[in-house]
């Protein structure tokens, strides 16, 4: 019988090594794996690569994991927003690595890992510091890049609702993410605010397949206060 739901953080994080290319979904806070995050932390994996839309906020999930001494690169769309204090102490100190990329490309490249697409071609950056060393091409009269894919070790997602299948959906904007990233890594955990029986997900409202996932754990935040 297929069950992919573990039963503790521990067992969800076991294995992850130390230099692993690891995926955080999320945008901002929002779908953002925080316990899966605590997880690794106590797990104790260092030399992290980390692919983020965004370097973290406050001094929670992924701006603890940088806290903590834990990541040696961070690849991200936005490195700073409201409130990314921990990583632009470390950025100023020269303890963290930083590779900048436009959120669509970061985007695109792990939906090319995830389909087994090794490369594209894409009109963004041209003409900038980011498409420097990179190689060129025209098509139509028009200059483009060539991005590779982005594939990671692992990949940490936050769901709304999971099966033993490992089948995942997602609530509103909690999505970001999370999908793309779950299919462009070798392994992916997900923490799930509901475990539901097998059969009973709305095949329509499944935006992860189990077949990409490998490991569930749940973790009950309770229900959104509406106001």
């Amino acid at each position: 019988m297929i069950n992919k739901i573990v039963q503790s953080m521990a067992e969800a994080v076991a294995g992850i090594r130390d230099g692993a290319l690891v995926l955080i979904g999320g945008f901002g806070s929002i779908g953002q794996p925080n316990a899966l995050i605590e997880g690794l932390i106590e797990q104790g994996a260092k030399d992290l690569t980390i692919v983020a839309n965004n370097a973290g906020v406050g001094h929670n999930g992924l701006a603890r994991l940088m806290e903590v001494g834990r990541v040696r690169k961070i690849i991200c769309s936005y490195p700073r927003t409201s409130d990314p204090v921990v990583f632009e102490e470390l950025y100023r100190a020269g303890r963290i690595e930083l590779e900048v990329m436009p959120q669509g490309t970061m985007a695109e490249r792990m939906r090319a890992a995830g389909a087994g697409i090794p490369a594209f071609y894409t009109p963004t950056s041209v003409g900038t510091l980011l498409a420097e060393g990179k190689e060129l091409r025209e098509f139509s009269g028009r200059q483009y890049v060539l991005e590779t894919a982005l594939a990671g070790d692992v990949a940490l997602v936050e769901a709304w609702e999971a099966d033993r299948w490992g089948n995942l959906t997602y609530r509103s904007s909690a999505r970001n993410f999370n999908p793309v990233m779950a299919t462009a890594a070798k392994l992916t955990i997900a923490q799930a605010q509901h475990i539901v029986d097998l059969g009973t997900l709305d095949p329509e409202k499944v935006a992860t397949p189990g077949i990409f996932v490998q490991r569930v754990v749940h973790v009950p935040y309770g229900e959104p206060t509406v106001t």
